[in-house]
């Protein structure tokens, strides 16, 4: 199959729609967590806008109006930023809801917070200082959010538990995504995949750099909004829930 068949033509704006369902799934079922996603979602949607470095290097999807072939920029790629920045934050918080607390004073003036500020942007620097290695500008990506999340454990070493956790959750709605693109349209990904520039082993006939992505992107955003708001989960409303399945009064 090639770009111009038909049944393309709409597959990258369902599939970043599809994520939009999760994402108010969640919205709906947690209220405690709409701040956290409408917050992270709107920080993430401007991404999308970094689509004309990943287009044709990365991949060359068809998309609405043509967009993404006459400018490298796509509706689509804003749409799947928005909704993926809202369920990467809470990926781990909706499996272990435990209530949220200010990070006290005296914690703040740690020395490893001196570092706040300079963990948060890591993956924003790191991402720039690669891009004029020419690599496929996926590594670098993927590099910066992986820095970016051991970064976040230096500064906060209570926040590993988001990270990791966190990474692995989204990786596994991540790969169920990409399972389906595979399953419902046949032929997508080796058509608009630039797989001659990527590694060649591909697990379930998956890109492993999407592999990779997803679980660095969910093990950054994953703690991003405890870091960014200085925020900590309850230790003692934690072992409450641990022991007894429930929040105590």
């Amino acid at each position: 199959m090639t770009l111009t068949d038909a049944s393309f033509r709409y597959a990258w704006l369902l599939w970043a729609t599809g994520f939009l369902l999760p994402w108010a799934l969640l919205f709906i079922a947690w209220p405690a967590q709409r701040r956290p996603m409408l917050w992270a979602s709107a920080l993430t949607a401007p991404f999308g806008l970094s689509e004309p470095l990943f287009v044709p290097a990365y991949w060359n999807p068809p998309s609405l109006f043509d967009l993404a072939q006459r400018s490298g920029f796509d509706i689509e790629s804003l749409v799947f930023c928005f909704a993926i920045g809202g369920l990467g934050v809470v990926s781990y918080d909706v499996l272990t809801p435990v209530p949220l607390k200010r990070l006290d004073h005296h914690a703040r003036l740690s020395p490893r917070h001196r570092w706040h500020l300079l963990a948060l942007a890591s993956p924003f620097f790191i991402f720039s200082g690669l891009l004029p290695l020419r690599w496929n500008p996926i590594y670098p990506g993927i590099l910066a959010m992986f820095s970016g999340a051991a970064a976040t454990v230096l500064c906060r070493p209570d926040l590993w538990r988001n990270i990791l956790f966190g990474g692995g959750v989204f990786l596994v709605l991540y790969t169920a995504f990409l399972l389906g693109l595979k399953w419902l349209w046949p032929g997508y990904i080796e058509a608009v995949w630039n797989l001659g520039a990527l590694l060649a082993w591909r697990p379930a006939g998956l890109p492993l750099e999407e592999l990779l992505f997803g679980s660095a992107f969910g093990m950054y955003w994953s703690s991003v909004y405890e870091h960014v708001t200085w925020r900590q989960r309850d230790a003692v409303k934690r072992r409450r829930i641990m022991g007894h399945g429930r929040v105590s009064p």
